[in-house]
């Protein structure tokens, strides 16, 4: 089987030393004085921002997870989950100070020079942490998002740390701290959609929620915005997606027929429904198809904390939502099975889910 986004970010591969490993000359964060965009980052006319309409959304569904009742909540985020796929939480627990930290280490970290970073750089599928450009393939041509991704596993935490940058100084505690908060607001999250759903309670704890992992995604001022992108449309292979932005816009959602842009919030995180939670919903919520453009202005940093499955966890609709007259639409795989399909169908998100659908 030929290399793959798959195996470069979720699986091992014995054959990964002989993967050829990029300079740092070549991650994006080069090109952040350039006067132009470098061809091997523009995108074909078709394809290019420019392209498709979209307009900023003031109805976006935010939820306070510290009201009182608890009814309500639920069926505030089942309604966003069924309508938009995504919802902004406000009230969740997570220290107001901690996220604050985060948000500047994160940015600390991608403003040290290249040659700092430099360790960190691989295409070594093995590492607990790595920093790398994001490329693939389009009518035969390698085109790179305006991007880099810094991807740290976080389960179990004392495995996967000691990996994490060293610099600055407090990344690992600040960071580590601010996953474990997270991974606590992701298990609240998903016993109110469990609840919601009429699932018995812990459905979703265990094997099912156990792979976590932190992505930061750092997307450089570009010289020419309408040219490229920082990630082209897709919906999240995960159960949930819990995003940290900074204030600064780019991240688009598809609804009725155009892009919505989506203004961060202060204090605030943004939850994708994932590709796992509507299946095992069985298309009772829905994931959401998103993007990032970038900006001629400003950097922007976003942190995308992924709860998933294991790699050999079985995925099907939950049997306690099945019945005569709401039968399967799904059949079962593993989320390995599930991530091979992904990969191959990333630029067409309305294929993903099309091998795993049952014939009505």
């Amino acid at each position: 089987m030929p290399r793959s986004w798959f195996h470069r970010y979720f699986l091992y591969d014995d054959n990964y030393r002989n993967y050829k490993i990029p300079n740092m000359d070549k991650l994006v964060s080069s090109c952040c004085n350039v006067e132009s965009v470098p061809k091997e980052y523009v995108f074909p006319p078709e394809l290019r921002p420019g392209n498709f309409t979209f307009s900023v959304s003031d109805s976006t569904p935010l939820i306070d997870l510290g009201g009182l009742d608890r009814a309500a909540i639920i069926q505030q985020i089942l309604r966003a989950s069924q309508d938009f796929g995504f919802f902004q939480v406000m009230n969740h627990g997570v220290d107001e100070e901690l996220i604050k930290n985060t948000s500047s280490v994160l940015k600390e970290f991608f403003e040290m020079p290249a040659e700092e970073k430099a360790t960190l750089y691989s295409e070594d599928p093995t590492r607990s942490c790595r920093l790398s450009n994001s490329s693939f393939s389009y009518g035969g041509q390698k085109i790179t998002l305006w991007r880099q991704i810094l991807r740290q596993y976080c389960h179990p935490l004392d495995k996967h740390i000691q990996q994490w940058p060293q610099n600055p100084p407090t990344y690992r505690e600040v960071v580590g701290n601010y996953t474990e908060e997270v991974t606590k607001l992701g298990s609240v999250i998903l016993e109110l959609i469990c609840e919601g759903l009429g699932l018995e309670s812990g459905y979703f704890k265990g094997e099912i929620s156990e792979n976590t992992v932190f992505s930061v995604n750092y997307y450089p001022k570009c010289p020419d915005p309408i040219l490229t992108y920082g990630l082209t449309a897709h919906c999240d292979p995960s159960l949930i997606t819990i995003l940290l932005q900074d204030q600064v816009g780019g991240l688009q959602f598809f609804k009725d027929g155009e892009w919505i842009s989506v203004q961060p919030l202060p204090n605030s995180f943004l939850v994708n429904i994932g590709y796992q939670l509507q299946v095992i919903s069985n298309n009772m919520v829905r994931s959401a198809e998103h993007r990032a453009l970038t900006n001629s202005r400003e950097d922007r940093i976003s942190g995308a904390f992924f709860i998933s499955p294991t790699y050999e966890t079985i995925i099907e609709p939950a049997k306690h939502l099945l019945t005569s007259s709401n039968p399967p639409l799904f059949t079962s795989f593993s989320y390995k099975e599930f991530l091979l399909n992904y990969q191959a169908n990333f630029a067409n998100p309305h294929l993903v889910l099309e091998r795993f659908k049952l014939q009505s």
